[in-house]
This record gives structure tokens, sequence and C-alpha cells, in this order.
């Protein structure tokens, strides 16, 4: 269940890697086998980042996140990516031993999720960033210890104040819908207006007691329940976007909805069943799920409030004019690229 918000492009890199457990944002190896002479980019509160620093960590971000590679390399984006490198830096060196244990952890059984996930092509992939797993699994670490360390300060009572502001998340339901897209099962475009009309079409079928599974099959633009029937069966509703998540909550059981408008078009619904669970009830990967959350809204809140305040000065050369015009090819909000695929229902 995804139960974070999507975060703006001020704290790009966290939204970026988030599919990789948590994110992977910091600076670059503890392992220092050569003297590190080159420039000192940043410099923080206790410590700097350097050209070389900085190099090695966009090239990790790439191996880790290749589909990203473009936006790394825009001057318009490097002076937020070369803070964010020293405020992960700065707080890796305040987190907790308990913390920096776990993460060696959790560094060592990605590195393997990623050999197995890669396979041939993994070493490949290294040498053509020109990384060793040494280097991958230093930069892990360090942010895995951000992570672990402000997981380490959330409280049983900040989980149930979690759970008590989005109850609606944990709430079980079974829900049949059929979208009619903005871009159908061709990938030509619809407008609103045809969406719409098409959606009401549907609607006026199932109002006239047509079965439902049969008109999904037939109409939905949804690959990820069209073939059975339209179904979602016995998901907790945090996983939908919120217009459809709203709709499953209030719509009256085994009631056909008007068409529900989200950005993939609109959905017409029909909710089965609907549970909703109590703080009692919540499983300990849910609770995991809610201290894993409230961690990265921890960091982002560090990231949005408290960066500014450590660094103390930076030398990056100014982005070029050209590049500086490359920040509207990027998307607002990217979605991590390396995260599965989402159905049309779900975030």
């Amino acid at each position: 269940m995804r139960l974070s918000n999507r975060k703006s492009w001020k704290v790009l890199l966290v939204s970026m890697a988030a599919a990789l457990s948590f994110s992977m944002l910091a600076g670059c190896s503890d392992n220092k086998e050569e003297k590190d002479n080159s420039t000192a980019l940043a410099t923080y509160k206790g410590g700097e980042v350097t050209q070389k620093e900085f190099d090695t960590s966009i090239h990790v971000m790439k191996f880790l996140s290749p589909d990203q590679s473009q936006y790394l390399d825009m001057d318009v984006f490097k002076e937020t990516l070369l803070k964010q490198l020293a405020a992960f830096e700065y707080l890796q060196g305040q987190a907790k031993d308990e913390a920096k244990k776990e993460a060696e952890s959790q560094a060592d059984t990605q590195i393997k999720t990623y050999k197995s996930g890669m396979g041939e092509s993994y070493e490949s992939s290294l040498k053509e960033q020109n990384l060793t797993e040494s280097q991958v699994r230093d930069y892990m670490v360090r942010v895995l210890t951000v992570y672990q360390d402000m997981r380490l300060k959330v409280t049983d009572d900040d989980v149930k104040k979690y759970f008590d502001e989005h109850k609606g998340d944990f709430t079980v339901a079974s829900v049949r819908h059929v979208l009619v897209g903005f871009t159908d099962s061709n990938n030509k475009e619809r407008t609103d207006a045809d969406a719409l009309k098409r959606a009401q079409e549907v609607k006026a079928k199932l109002d006239g007691g047509a079965d439902f599974a049969a008109v999904a099959k037939e109409y939905s633009d949804d690959t990820g329940s069209k073939e059975t029937g339209g179904l979602y069966e016995n998901k907790a509703l945090g996983t939908y976007v919120e217009e459809f998540k709203q709709a499953a909550l209030t719509l009256p059981l085994n009631t056909i909805s008007d068409p529900v408008k989200t950005t993939y078009g609109y959905h017409i619904m029909k909710v089965e069943s609907r549970t909703e669970k109590t703080f009692d009830k919540l499983t300990d990967d849910e609770k995991t799920q809610i201290k894993d959350t409230l961690s990265s809204e921890k960091v982002q809140s560090f990231l949005e409030k408290d960066l500014d305040g450590i660094i103390t000065k930076i030398n990056l050369p100014k982005a070029s004019a050209s590049a500086a015009t490359g920040a509207s090819a990027a998307p607002a909000a990217s979605a991590p690229a390396a995260a599965p695929a989402a159905s049309p229902a779900a975030q």
C-alpha cells in the first residue's frame, strides 16, 4: 500500500528513488581509497561535498534509476541535488548506531535484489557508470541510515495519530469499475467530453441490468482489472488515487455510481463490500508501512525547512542559459521510474 503523497521537484531526489527502499540520495562512499583533492562544491556544518563525491553520487543515481538520467544531467537541478547530498551526509553523521547497523543489513539485501533482478547486466551497468559495488553499497548505507534514524524517532502515539487521520486508507473493499480512459486501448487520446459520453453509456447499460463483468470486458481501459470483470477484491483503499478512494468510501453498497473523474479518465463504480479497520486490527506490516511513511515525511520536512540552515557555502558553477530552459521538460512531480506500473485506479 502506498501511503505517502507525491512530492515536488524541490525534493525531486526523494521522490525519484522512493521505490528503491525509501530513497537513495546520499553523498558518496565512506571507503575513500584514494585521497580526494577535488574542489569542495558545498560546505555544511561538519563537512563538505567535493566534486568527486558529487560526480560519484550522480553516477550511482543513474545506476539505480537509469530512466531519470536525463534529469540528473540538467544544470537547473544540480544545486538542489548538491544541497540534498550535503543534507544526507549531515544527517548520517547525527544518526544512532542502531540505525547504522540496520542500514548495513538493508543495503546488503538491496544489493542482492539488484543482482538478481538485473542478471548479467548488473556488472555491465556498474562498468558503464564507472562504479564499484562497494560504492553503490556505501551510498545505500548512508541514505538508509538517515531513514532508519528518522524511523527510530517515530513513536507509537505517532502511528496511532496517523491512523486516526487516515482511517479511510485502511478500509478494505471489493470494488468493480469500468474505466473510460482519456487514452483508449489503442493509445489514441480521447477528449474529456468523449470520455464522459462513453462513461454515461456504460452507466446506462449497467442501470439497465447489464452484467457488470461483461460490460467491463467490453468497455474498460483498465488492463489491471478488465479481464476480472473490473473487480479489485479486498484491497485497502489507500492504494487508490484520491477521487477513486473517496468514491469507494462513500458510495452505497451495490449501487452503480455516476462517472467518477480521475487523472486517468472516468470510472463507473460499484462497491460490493467494505470493511472499516480499527487500530487494534492493524497488522505488523501495516504499522511498519505507517512508520516508513512518517520517517519519509520527517526527511522531507528537514529538506524543506532545515536544509538551508546547515549549508554554509555553495561553490557550484552557474547553470547555463540553455540548461536552465530544460526545467519545463521535467514533470512537476514524477513518479519513481523504478516503481512497478500501477493500474489506472491505483497511484
